[in-house]
Parts: C-alpha cells; sequence; structure tokens
C-alpha cells in the first residue's frame, strides 16, 4: 500500500545545552517551552509542530547515527515582514548572517533572514509577504 506524508510533524535537534537553547528558541522565535515525558524532555512548540530537544550524548532516545550539534538548516515562516524581524533579531542580540533575499519557499517566492542558533545550526526565517 503507498501512502503520502500529509506535513512535518515534529522535528529532534541534538544540542549542547538544552537550556541555552529552549531559551533562545523561546526569546528569539517566540516557541512555548514544554516538559514532557520520562527524563524531563523539553520540546519547543509553535503552530501545529514542535522541536524536541535531544541533549548530546544523552541515551534514551531513538536517533540518527551521526546526531550533532550544529548539523541542521531549518526554515520557519512568520507573518511579519523582514524588516521588523531584522529590528526583532537586532533587540535580541542576534546577527545576521545574510539577507534579506529572495528565496523560493514551499509555497512560493519568500525574503529570508539567516542566524544561527546557539548550536551553530542555520536558522532562516522567512516571509511570504515578499
Amino acid at each position: 500500500m503507498r501512502f503520502t506524508v500529509d506535513r512535518l510533524d515534529h522535528i529532534v535537534l541534538t544540542v549542547r545545552d538544552r537550556a541555552v537553547s529552549a531559551n533562545w528558541y523561546q526569546r528569539v522565535l517566540g516557541m512555548e517551552i514544554e516538559e514532557y515525558g520520562r527524563n524531563n524532555r523539553v520540546s519547543l512548540s509553535f503552530g501545529g509542530q514542535k522541536i524536541n530537544l535531544r541533549p548530546m550524548d544523552s541515551e534514551g532516545w531513538t536517533t540518527a547515527r551521526r546526531a550533532a550539534p550544529g548539523v541542521s538548516d531549518l526554515c520557519f515562516t512568520t507573518a511579519i515582514d523582514s524588516e521588523n524581524i531584522l529590528r526583532h533579531l537586532d533587540k535580541c542580540g542576534v546577527a545576521v548572517i545574510e539577507g534579506p533575499v529572495m528565496r523560493i519557499g514551499a509555497l512560493g517566492p519568500i525574503t529570508s533572514v539567516y542566524i544561527l542558533d546557539p548550536d551553530e545550526n542555520l536558522i532562516e526565517i522567512a516571509s511570504y509577504q515578499g
């Protein structure tokens, strides 16, 4: 039987310091921090998705064989324009790596700003507003 994937539910990021990463994603990207399950697992929720934060070298997780901090490129969309994104990042003390630049997202043209999270994952913040 064939099937199709409906949407991305969650991803897992391997992090050096779970508290530092959780606080950064909450402060910079407005995500909600949630603790759950065994070993006080931590996730970040936004919209209908979440990011689970897996501490580096932790046991009890089913994960990629070479999971490591700083190996992911992630794109998040927002309803605000790039100028407001830049102002917010400046207030948060987050350096912009590139942008605003035009790119093509899943639904068409986007304007993107690139930054690094505490583990040096590349984070793209995109707006479909042009």
